[in-house]
């Protein structure tokens, strides 16, 4: 499937969503222990392992980055074999889409991360019940949403909304 079919196929919050839960490119707050950095010699051998591509420039990371970095690999090992192949695959496809597209995704993501806890559960909501559909009525859903004009598409956001505060 070609990265145009995949990023086709995702839609706003969904595709953010996907690419965040699969690559960890949530932002990650930098925490006051985190300002000094990670010490190589403090990550465990299976981390090093996972890291060995950046232990020479380890130094000169962002310490925001190394507690990304370190996160990530502590995530990984924590992982079923089944978890890791379906990460990889989630991976790939991030990779294989357009830069332009990929931009357009972490700004959905800001976005995502800036609505406040109960409205980002809405959305999660939401994104499960879309996942749920079968292939055909997500594409039948899809293609209702392009037909409506902006002010119908605005009056069903503000109905859901209505629905969801009530």
């Amino acid at each position: 499937m070609s990265a145009t079919v995949v990023a086709s196929r995702w839609s706003g919050w969904a595709a953010a969503l996907c690419g965040a839960l699969a690559l960890g490119l949530a932002a990650h707050p930098a925490r006051a222990e985190d300002a000094a950095g990670i010490e190589w010699s403090t990550l465990n051998p299976q981390q090093q392992q996972l890291l060995q591509k950046v232990e020479g420039q380890w130094s000169q990371l962002p310490a925001e980055r190394q507690a990304a970095l370190a996160k990530g690999t502590s995530r990984w090992l924590a992982m079923s074999p089944a978890q890791r192949a379906d990460s990889k695959q989630r991976f790939e496809t991030w990779r294989a889409l357009p830069p332009e597209q990929r931009d357009k995704m972490r700004d959905r993501l800001r976005q995502f991360k800036s609505l406040p806890p109960e409205q980002q559960a809405h959305v999660r909501d939401n994104f499960r019940r879309f996942q749920q559909l079968t292939p055909d009525q997500r594409q039948r859903l899809r293609d209702k949403w392009k037909q409506m004009t902006p002010e119908q598409r605005q009056r069903l956001r503000e109905r859901a909304h209505e629905r969801h505060t009530h």
